[in-house]
């Protein structure tokens, strides 16, 4: 069954799909970069299947997107890194703040988080980092020094985590020679699959990977040619992402139920403060006419019976 409508050229849908366990529901709790815009804190997307609450990519305003959804930052079962950018500059908020012994924090363990080698030991120099604080807080406020405490794990392509019933594999994408590893994850459920590219170049692996997914949230950097050419620095981010061509490439071939962008780099020679949506969807439409959305903060999907696109404000995408 499939309902769709097309508003401004994005398919809005809703996509039956295998009803084998309850549905899974992702958030995209952030969409942009590390640059401080108002309209889109950096990357970082909430998958939700039975209960586990997986946290992947640790973006600025993580924490504060969770408490707008009534969601205790010591509720997330697993925290994930697709790689080490200073996108992550969240890690140290969840981790502090999630350890607080109050309702909307209250983390009871050790904070699970998993990453490319290198992860380790950034949570080892953030203990360092941040010992006085650690100590004060013990002392002072009396909370559980097991708390604050991480079980991070260097990981490899492949299973990194399965626990009731969610499994999450993590794929090596192509972000640059010299940013390796980098990940993007799949995440299954009850015969439903999410697939998260991380911040890469083109790769088929993703295509591949992505194959009878239900939702790929996939990211994309939509920059002005002339701005390529008189500023250098744009040519070497364009190097590192995924143009709209190249992104519409991988949806056609993988041909999910709902391809979804998140982690959108955009540059313009005239400043300008959001998303140039029309031209990135103009970009996508030149190898791509499937089902897509532009992803926005605090967009969320829910995959069930149906594949269900809501509005930041819980409006339901589609009818």
């Amino acid at each position: 069954m499939l309902t769709t409508l097309v508003r401004a050229g994005i398919v809005l849908l809703a996509f039956s799909t295998s009803t084998l366990a309850e549905p899974m529901k992702v958030t995209l709790l952030g969409t942009g970069v590390p640059t401080p815009r108002p309209t889109s804190f950096s990357a970082s997307t909430l998958v939700e299947a039975g209960s586990e609450k997986l946290l992947f990519d640790l973006g600025r305003g993580s924490t504060m997107q969770l408490y707008k959804l009534k969601i205790p930052l010591g509720a997330i079962t697993a925290n994930f890194i697709t790689h080490l950018h200073s996108d992550l500059v969240g890690l140290p908020d969840m981790w502090l703040t999630g350890w607080l012994a109050t309702p909307w924090a209250s983390r009871k363990g050790p904070m699970k988080l998993y990453g490319p080698k290198g992860t380790v030991a950034t949570t080892e120099n953030l203990t360092k980092a941040f010992a006085d604080d650690i100590r004060i807080r013990i002392d002072d406020e009396h909370l559980d020094p097991v708390g604050i405490t991480f079980a991070a794990k260097d990981i490899e392509a492949g299973t990194v985590y399965d626990s009731n019933g969610v499994k999450v594999t993590a794929i090596e994408v192509n972000h640059g020679e010299k940013i390796k590893p980098s990940f993007g994850y799949v995440v299954e459920y009850g015969g439903h699959k999410v697939v998260l590219s991380g911040d890469t170049k083109y790769d088929e692996r993703i295509a591949k990977a992505a194959e009878g997914a239900d939702l790929l949230i996939h990211e994309v950097a939509v920059i002005e040619p002339e701005l390529l050419v008189k500023n250098p620095v744009y040519k070497d981010i364009q190097a590192h992402h995924t143009s709209p061509e190249e992104a519409g490439r991988i949806f056609a071939t993988a041909r999910p139920k709902l391809a979804v962008y998140s982690h959108i780099v955009f540059g313009t020679v005239k400043p300008a403060p959001d998303i140039p949506e029309e031209p990135l969807i103009l970009r996508t439409r030149a190898t791509y006419k499937g089902p897509l959305l532009v992803g926005r903060d605090m967009m969320s999907f829910r995959i069930g019976d149906m594949v269900e696109a809501f509005a930041p404000d819980g409006t339901n995408l589609a009818p």
